[in-house]
């Protein structure tokens, strides 16, 4: 890899500076495709709960860059005989790239047009593309083998552990960096004694036996975060809005109704005919600007979910353990009495339906998502599955809060309270006017 004659810094919250000191790395920043995440929040609709929540993928993945470059740096230094040299390459292009797939709002819109922006990413790096173009130019093979680090099919499975694992540069600076920028000091985790007790082992990542506070103060700062931060209900609420606008955008195409005004590649997106150029051209300056027009459709309820989004008039919410079909027609009746439209209006949300999973010592089976067990490296050289060890990490490992949320207007049930039975006004505590002057 050729070095760059001067080395390049940027200025960064989290890790203070990122070094970038080899041409290719550089390049590739300098992508129309890498720069392209300049203009897609990290952490979609947050920005609705907490406010400074603005960072983007960009930011993310020059940190995700620069943890990755850290360790290598370590391993080499150290020159640990089960880290493939060679593979310094392949890791920092998959670390600085494993982004690059995310649509606008990416995890709701995903969910609505049943996109994986792994799989965008996987397209970016092998068709037609500035950034392919670039790494074909360094070698032939490498937009394929980075491609496959992303897919998690290669064949140095040490370099897919850095990308994607349990105790990975990715979940190490979007912990961290989603920490600094909500305001919070859940994700904040030791990373320097962390990175000195990662060790190469057997094709995989492990960590020093001397590093297991280290790791149950991350772990710990994980779960928090999930459900501080990534399952917060008021940010599940703009996601619920966000996903009603495209479904109602969607059904109103399929009935062939005439929009005052689209864009090509969101109509593109609808219709399911989205090509590449298509994708890379959507970020979330162009959704909201769609959201913005879409506010003065002729079709009432696409304006309103549009309006509430802009506006951030989000849906309340009701917590329960349990929700009984019998209670649940009765509630879709009360809407529609009304005048709301259920398929719109009321959304059951349990808040592990997300793209984020916690500490798990198996394999899952509710996402799908989790990886192997993070293992300690004993003084002896065997290996022990942390939670084995740690009653912290083993109290949390897998555990999950078995509660639904139920989104709804408020302002439409208060409004109408008149229309409603007793029964309905209790369960989402609905009072009479005369209780409510007198309170």
């Amino acid at each position: 890899m050729s070095t760059l004659k001067e080395e390049k810094v940027f200025k960064d919250p989290v890790h203070s500076y990122i070094y970038v000191q080899d041409e290719l790395i550089w390049n590739l920043i300098n992508s129309a495709e890498f720069q392209r995440l300049r203009r897609i929040r990290q952490l979609g609709t947050t920005f609705l709960t907490f406010h400074g929540a603005e960072h983007s993928r960009f930011s993310h993945s020059l940190g995700v860059y620069e943890i990755t470059r850290r360790i290598i740096s370590q391993f080499e230094r150290y020159n640990y005989p089960d880290w493939p040299k060679e593979e310094r390459i392949v890791a920092l292009c998959a670390a600085l790239l494993h982004d690059i797939g995310h649509a606008p709002f990416s995890h709701s819109i995903e969910e609505i047009f049943e996109t994986d922006h792994e799989q965008w990413t996987v397209k970016i790096l092998l068709e037609d593309t500035e950034i392919n173009h670039i790494l074909a130019a360094y070698a032939p093979d490498l937009p394929l083998k980075v491609a496959q680090v992303i897919q998690k099919t290669y064949s140095q499975s040490i370099v897919v552990s850095l990308i994607s694992s349990q105790l990975d540069a990715d979940r190490m600076d979007y912990l961290l960096r989603d920490a600094y920028f909500t305001g919070t000091d859940y994700g904040n985790f030791d990373l320097e004694r962390i990175l000195r007790v990662l060790r190469p082992h057997q094709g995989t990542i492990v960590v020093k036996e001397s590093g297991m506070h280290a790791v149950e103060h991350y772990l710990m700062s994980r779960y928090q975060m999930y459900w501080q931060i990534y399952f917060h209900p008021v940010t599940r609420s703009s996601e619920i809005i966000l996903r009603q606008i495209f479904k109602r955008a969607k059904q109103l195409y399929t009935e062939k109704y005439t929009f005052q005004w689209m864009d090509p590649a969101i109509f593109s997106l609808i219709e399911g005919t989205l090509h590449l150029n298509s994708y890379l051209s959507l970020d979330e300056s162009l959704v909201q600007y769609t959201f913005s027009r879409w506010q003065h459709e002729n079709d009432q309820l696409l304006s309103e979910l549009c309006e509430r989004f802009l506006n951030r008039k989000l849906y309340k919410y009701i917590t329960a353990t349990e929700m009984p079909e019998q209670w649940l027609e009765e509630i879709k009746k009360a809407f529609t009495s009304i005048g709301l439209d259920p398929e719109y209006h009321m959304e059951i949300d349990y808040p592990m339906d997300r793209p984020y999973d916690i500490y798990r010592t198996e394999q899952p089976i509710i996402s799908g998502r989790e990886k192997a067990p993070i293992m300690l490296l004993e003084k002896d050289g065997t290996l022990t599955e942390i939670a084995s060890k740690s009653d912290i990490i083993s109290s949390i490992s897998g555990l999950h809060q078995g509660r639904f949320h139920l989104y709804y207007p408020e302002e439409a049930l208060i409004r109408h309270r008149h229309q409603l039975s007793a029964r309905i006004k209790q369960i989402f505590n609905i009072q009479d006017e005369e209780q409510s002057s007198n309170d």
